[in-house]
C-alpha cells in the first residue's frame, strides 16, 4: 500500500560556504537532509590527493558480502562485525596498525583527512578526537573508489553493535564524504527520509535493501563535484547511483555526537 506522499519541508539539502555548529546539530536532529560545502577542498589538494591515491593498498570487498564492486583503503568497523554484534578486535587492531602505517608511507600532504577534521571542529567549537576502545583510538578516514554505485543502506553504530563498542556513549551519527574524483556523468548520493523499521527486512538484499523499502518516500539527490564536501545522517536509507566512465573517489569518515556534547570521528 502506498506511503505518504506528503512533503517535510524540513528534510532539504543545503549548500553552504562552510560547515557550521547549527547545520551539525540540525542533522543529528533530523531537520536537514544534507549539507554540502562547494570547493571544500582545492583542486591543488584533491590533484596532490590522487597522486597519493595509488600509492595507498586497496583492496576490493568479498563479492558474496558486496556485490557491487568497491574499492576501498581503510578498515571500517562494520566489516570486522560478527554475528553476534561484538567487534573481531584481533583483526581489527591488526588492519588499523597496518593500514596506519601505509598511510604515513603514502605521504598525503596535504592529508585531506586531517584538513577535514580540523574545519568540522572549528564549526563545532571543539576539536574532532578520535572514538575509542578501551581507551585506544580507532582508524578514521577510509578511501572509497565507488563507480558500481552502492544499494540502499543505512549506517547506524548503535543499532550494528547494540551492547556498546565505544568508550564514548553516542547520540546521534553523522556521515563525511569529500570527493577527490568525480565522473562526467553519474554517481549521485541519494538519502530518504525513512529509518530502519522491522518492515524493511523483508526487502533484505546482501548488505543492503532492494529499492522498494524506499519507494514513495521523500528524498534528495546530491551529484558528487570534485572538491565537494558532503554531511548527512547515515540512520536515513541512503545509495550510490552506478556512473557510465571515470572515477568516484572520496575520503570518508563518521562522526558521533556523544552525549557530553563531543564530536567523535571512526570509520
Amino acid at each position: 500500500m502506498p506511503r505518504t506522499t506528503a512533503l517535510d519541508p524540513l528534510f532539504t539539502a543545503v549548500d553552504s560556504a562552510a560547515f557550521t555548529d547549527r547545520h551539525l546539530a540540525n542533522l543529528a536532529a533530523g531537520t536537514l537532509a544534507a549539507v554540502r560545502v562547494p570547493a571544500f577542498l582545492d583542486p591543488d589538494t584533491c590533484h596532490t590527493a590522487m597522486e597519493a591515491v595509488d600509492r595507498l593498498p586497496t583492496a576490493d570487498y568479498d563479492a558474496t558480502r558486496v556485490p557491487t564492486p568497491i574499492v576501498r583503503f581503510g578498515p571500517a568497523l562494520n566489516d570486522y562485525r560478527r554475528a553476534s554484534g561484538t567487534l573481531d578486535t584481533t583483526r581489527y587492531w591488526h588492519d588499523t596498525d597496518t593500514a596506519r602505517a601505509a598511510w604515513q608511507r603514502a605521504g598525503l600532504r596535504p592529508d585531506p583527512i586531517a584538513i577535514s577534521m580540523a574545519r568540522l571542529g572549528s564549526a563545532w567549537g571543539a576539536a574532532v578526537t578520535p572514538a575509542t576502545i578501551g581507551g585506544r583510538a580507532v582508524f578514521g578516514g577510509t578511501l572509497r573508489e565507488m563507480n558500481a554505485g552502492a544499494l540502499v543502506h543505512y549506517d547506524d553504530l548503535n543499532r550494528e553493535f547494540p551492547t556498546g563498542l565505544f568508550d564514548q556513549e553516542l547520540l546521534a551519527q553523522l556521515a563525511f564524504n569529500v570527493w577527490v574524483s568525480v565522473p562526467a556523468a553519474g554517481g549521485a548520493t541519494t538519502v530518504w527520509r525513512h529509518r530502519w523499521e522491522p518492515a524493511d527486512e523483508q526487502y533484505l538484499q546482501a548488505y543492503g535493501y532492494r529499492a522498494e523499502a524506499v519507494e514513495h518516500y521523500q528524498r534528495v539527490d546530491l551529484a558528487p563535484r570534485i572538491g565537494d564536501g558532503l554531511l548527512f545522517n547515515p540512520a536515513n536509507f541512503h545509495a550510490v547511483e552506478p556512473n557510465p566512465g571515470g572515477r568516484r573517489i572520496a575520503f570518508a569518515f563518521f562522526l558521533g555526537l556523544t552525549i557530553t556534547g563531543q564530536l567523535i570521528a571512526w570509520s
